[in-house]
């Protein structure tokens, strides 16, 4: 798909990899309104020319506020890649439930809110596409992320329903699944990390080439390894 000229929301557009996929569009000629909590890093993509929106998606009345500030304008690209991370790990104390709550809504309720919100308008477009950022935990979880790593499997799993229910229509639906990247939300991971900028790159040539799947960096063996034996893929990534 040609991006010049669509309009693109993107969730989550203020930082790590948000922040290079929106960067990387606009200088592909795409309008993109991205959307974030922070009112400093907000500033700072409108300071760079992009238009932005305030949205909490952790939660129902967060995403019925960003459709409602949505309206009716057209909408050419749903890039949904917001997401928190969690610490829920028993080997550490008793897990904070109400955060658990608030990943899990923001990982995959509000990404399934939104694309049920926002259908009509791309529906109504000539071509449009919805992205769904998972992760390469989607497909063999890590023990101190289960939290993490649910939400992400059931975004892939919804992922592959939608676009099977949408095959006959003009709207292309991706998933990118990335590797450990360099963002805040990776902080002390002591992993090896692939820069931000890098996977936004790799996101925008599956959206350019209407790939079905970026299975990117690390994630692309992660892959390899679960075709011959998901036991084996799960024993790897398990360990972190």
């Amino acid at each position: 798909m040609d991006v010049s000229g669509k309009t693109i929301l993107l969730t989550g557009g203020t930082a790590g990899i948000g922040r290079e996929l929106a960067q990387q569009l606009q200088v592909l000629g795409a309008t993109v309104v991205l959307t974030g909590r922070n009112a400093e890093r907000l500033t700072a993509m409108q300071t760079l020319g992009f238009e932005t929106l305030d949205a909490d998606l952790s939660n129902a009345a967060g995403v019925d506020a960003l459709l409602a500030a949505w309206g009716d304008r057209p909408l050419d690209i749903l890039i949904n890649n917001a997401g928190q991370l969690v610490d829920h790990d028993f080997r550490k104390g008793s897990p904070n439930a109400d955060a658990a709550d608030d990943a899990i809504y923001a990982n995959l309720n509000a990404p399934i809110r939104l694309t049920t919100g926002l259908m009509a308008h791309l529906k109504a477009r000539p071509q449009a596409a919805i992205v769904n950022v998972t992760s390469g935990l989607a497909i063999a979880p890590a023990a101190r992320q289960p939290v993490y790593c649910a939400t992400k499997s059931g975004l892939r799993f919804y992922t592959l329903g939608l676009r099977e229910q949408l095959k006959d229509t003009d709207i292309r639906v991706i998933e990118a699944l990335p590797p450990v990247v360099d963002t805040q939300m990776n902080d002390g991971n002591p992993m090896k990390k692939m820069p931000a900028e890098e996977c936004a790159r790799q996101i925008v040539v599956a959206i350019l080439r209407d790939k079905d799947e970026a299975n990117i960096g690390m994630t692309k063996a992660l892959r390899f390894a679960e075709s011959i034996s998901p036991a084996l893929a799960r024993s790897v990534t398990l360990r972190f």
